[in-house]
């Protein structure tokens, strides 16, 4: 698990306490309706943030995501994965995630990332470059979202995307990196235990071989999931990241 019930991002520099926040269901192109949230600035800029949660899919860490967003001046949407399996119930700490994620399929979900884009693009944003931020799996479908030319994203922004696990044999993110086409702006922790300092090195070598812009920041020390507001010791890369994150936005 990523982030428990207690969990909230840290704050952004810039935040003006003005977002305002909703929960939505969507609905695919297959008629599968989802939970989402969408975060609205009080007065946005173009761009527009789309959210991918982590393994426990949309709980309130997202929500609380969005609306940091929305507080500098992005409106942000996070969707839940798992509306297949296990329709629009609560995500809490009771939620059992993982026999829903094991259903996950690359195809459905990237119906419902569709839906979440043309939620950002119907709601003011038709012309607004949009950016996909994701934690740990959601890291992961952020680089796969990333192979995809008909999202058009403007840049992806993996937190520890998880490299080496396989999605129903599609392979694993490693395998596929080569084959991003957007901008991507990354974060891992060195002392992250699952994910090595030498499989993130490998992907940055995808990148270079992809010929896609790329900045990874690698936190010396940092854990899984250090971007959490408890996490005092890590405040400083905490702040790193959303400082490179708002400079990836604003270019």
């Amino acid at each position: 698990m990523c982030y428990d019930d207690n969990a909230r991002p840290p704050m952004p520099p810039g935040a003006d306490g003005q977002g305002k926040g909703e929960d939505l269901v969507l609905t695919a192109s297959d008629g599968t309706q989802f939970a989402a949230f969408y975060a609205t600035a009080a007065n946005p800029a173009a761009a527009r943030i789309l959210i991918y949660p982590d393994v426990r899919g949309l709980h309130q860490f997202y929500k609380e995501l969005a609306l940091r967003f929305a507080e500098v001046g992005y409106n942000a949407l996070a969707i839940d994965y798992f509306g297949r399996t296990a329709g629009l119930t609560g995500r809490d700490e009771s939620f059992e995630f993982w026999p829903h994620v094991t259903q996950i399929k690359l195809d459905t979900f990237f119906q419902d990332v569709t839906a979440g884009l043309n939620y950002l693009r119907d709601n003011g944003g038709e012309n607004s470059p949009v950016y996909v931020v994701g934690f740990c799996m959601g890291g992961s479908f952020v680089l796969w979202s990333g192979t995809r030319p008909e999202f058009k994203f403007a840049g992806l922004i993996p937190f520890y995307a998880g490299l080496t696990r396989d999605f129903g044999g599609a392979g694993t993110v490693l395998d596929i990196a080569d084959k991003v086409q957007y901008p991507v702006t990354g974060f891992f922790g060195g002392a992250d235990q699952g994910i090595p300092e030498s499989d993130v090195h490998k992907l940055e070598a995808k990148l270079d071989e992809a010929g896609v812009q790329h900045n990874i920041t690698i936190y010396p020390g940092a854990p899984h999931s250090f971007f959490d507001r408890r996490s005092a010791e890590f405040a400083d890369a905490s702040a790193d990241s959303w400082q490179k994150i708002l400079s990836f936005i604003s270019k």
